[in-house]
């Protein structure tokens, strides 16, 4: 930057545009902040990972992003192929899978999807078992609030279903409790490197009794602008129901996601869980959940005891049998816990007994009997916050469920225009403190195509929400459950108590 002068909040307002990382804000944060100044971001990536190597998989995308103020009318926004292409051929192949890299001269990756104007979602489909994962950025108007729905609808084999994932940041440590080496999985790590420079990565799998013997997931290098699914079962020969795996970078950044396919009960994704915390929230468990199983880990070595409480339409109940959870450190812990919500909608709230020591967790849920049966999961999540954004939705089969854990919260729900065509509508919830409830969300005016669904903190308590998207097939209830966490698209930048660029001169 060639200037002379350059004011303490200029500086900091600069490292914020071009970094996209700064103190998060809150619906508290004008008031704790006091100094602090509320600013879009200027500049965002997400990573979408592989879909499926399913010949019959069919995958939509989603665009979205939020109308935000003072984002000026400049930037724009784009996904394209994490890999360069060489005569045509995608050069993301990862060995898993048997396949050489592709040779011949590089180019430049087409956009696989543009947006257009905030406000409006854009979509591209694909089909087969050759799509390959995406790397997106956003800048200017399109940053703050961006999110990206990957949609993939599997008609028959290991994992078919529904299955959907928000891509997700880059990030340097992620933690994915209900993994699984059993005999019937086949689950996946996807790995995405964006950048110009080879990440080194760590996989760690804890069971029942502590850390696996997983030589081989150390100093996993991920090439450039490349993308590799790591199948669990690759690095251990050990059989176990539930894991949890860790991801941590020692070098570079990656997007991560877990991949879980069942041979009798479809597949879905897995997200990473929050941050190890000594409270979570898992919100949205479907309300004709016909099986949920509770997975949890602490990587503290105390113990954790936890109280385990569903959210239900009418208050904090606890589940009969399953009033505690003990978790010894460094061991995955299991529960079933039936069809805990027995027809009304339900999310669950973990929280110390007494000591707080922090955990991650995930459900994996069931809907259908016999043979017609699907799963889902839902990882522990941060709250809404000041505002959260899903997309992808339809007029029927999508269910946005909202908690209100300790105190009363007042939000307010924005469907946007329609990918195709039709208005934004909002409406407004109050939820009571303690409860969950399947709003009524609203639809936009004279709909066309798939919408997205903005949440806002207007006042109270924190919210946590969930958005279901389901489609009966053959008989088999195929759905897929996302939550909606923060969408960080403001930043507080400090403002300087005083112009020092007098003393630049």
């Amino acid at each position: 930057m060639n200037r002379t002068t350059l004011s303490l909040l200029a500086g900091t307002a600069a490292l914020a545009a071009v970094t996209g990382f700064a103190t998060l804000s809150s619906p508290q944060a004008a008031t704790t902040a006091g100094t602090a100044a509320e600013l879009p971001v200027e500049r965002t990536s997400l990573l979408c990972p592989e879909p499926s190597t399913s010949e019959v998989a069919e995958t939509s995308y989603t665009s979205f992003t939020p109308v935000t103020k003072n984002t000026g009318n400049d930037g724009k926004a784009e996904l394209k192929a994490a890999a360069e292409e060489s005569d045509g051929q995608n050069q993301s192949q990862s060995k898993n899978k048997g396949k050489d890299k592709s040779k011949g001269k590089k180019k430049a990756a087409k956009p696989v999807l543009t947006p257009k104007e905030p406000g409006t979602p854009v979509t591209a489909d694909t089909s087969g078992g050759d799509a390959p994962a995406l790397v997106g950025t956003a800048e200017g108007k399109f940053a703050p609030g961006w999110t990206v729905q990957e949609t993939t609808e599997v008609a028959a084999g290991a994992g078919r279903g529904l299955q959907g994932v928000n891509c997700s940041a880059p990030d340097t440590e992620f933690w994915f409790p209900g993994a699984s080496t059993a005999a019937d999985r086949t689950d996946y790590v996807h790995l995405t490197n964006p950048d110009d420079s080879a990440a080194v990565v760590d996989i760690e799998l804890y069971g029942k009794d502590g850390a696996l013997d997983s030589s081989l997931g150390e100093g996993i290098t991920v090439a450039p602008h490349s993308s590799d699914p790591i199948l669990l079962s690759t690095l251990t020969e050990e059989k176990q129901e539930d894991l949890t795996v860790h991801v941590n970078v020692r070098s570079g950044r990656v997007g991560a996601a877990v991949q879980a396919l069942d041979d009798k009960l479809g597949g879905d994704w897995l997200a990473a869980s929050t941050d190890p915390s000594g409270s979570l929230v898992l919100p949205g468990i479907p309300k004709d959940a016909t099986a949920v199983r509770l997975v949890a880990y602490t990587p503290s070595d105390s113990d954790a005891d936890l109280k385990v409480r569903l959210a239900s339409p009418s208050g904090l109940i606890t589940p009969a049998g399953n009033e505690t959870l003990h978790l010894k450190g460094g061991m995955t812990t299991a529960v079933d816990l039936g069809d805990v919500t027995r027809g009304e909608a339900g999310s669950l709230v973990l929280t110390p007994t007494d000591d707080s020591v922090p955990v991650v967790a995930a459900l994996r849920v069931v809907r259908g009997k016999g043979a017609n049966q699907e799963t889902a999961f839902i990882p522990a999540t941060r709250p809404v916050g000041p505002r959260a954004t899903v997309a992808d939705n339809s007029a029927k089969g999508s269910t946005l469920s909202l908690t209100a854990p300790t105190r009363t919260a007042t939000v307010k729900v924005t469907a946007s225009a329609g990918s195709e065509g039709g208005e934004a509508v909002s409406k407004t919830f109050t939820i009571k403190a303690g409860t969950t409830q399947n709003v009524e969300a609203p639809t936009p005016t004279g709909l066309k195509g798939t919408f997205a669904l903005t949440v806002e903190h207007v006042s109270g308590g924190p919210v946590y929400g969930a958005r279901t998207l389901a489609a009966t097939e053959d008989g088999v209830p195929g759905f897929t459950i996302q939550t909606l966490p923060d969408d960080r698209g403001m930043v507080a930048v400090p403002e300087a108590d005083e112009d020092l660029s007098v003393l630049q001169k």
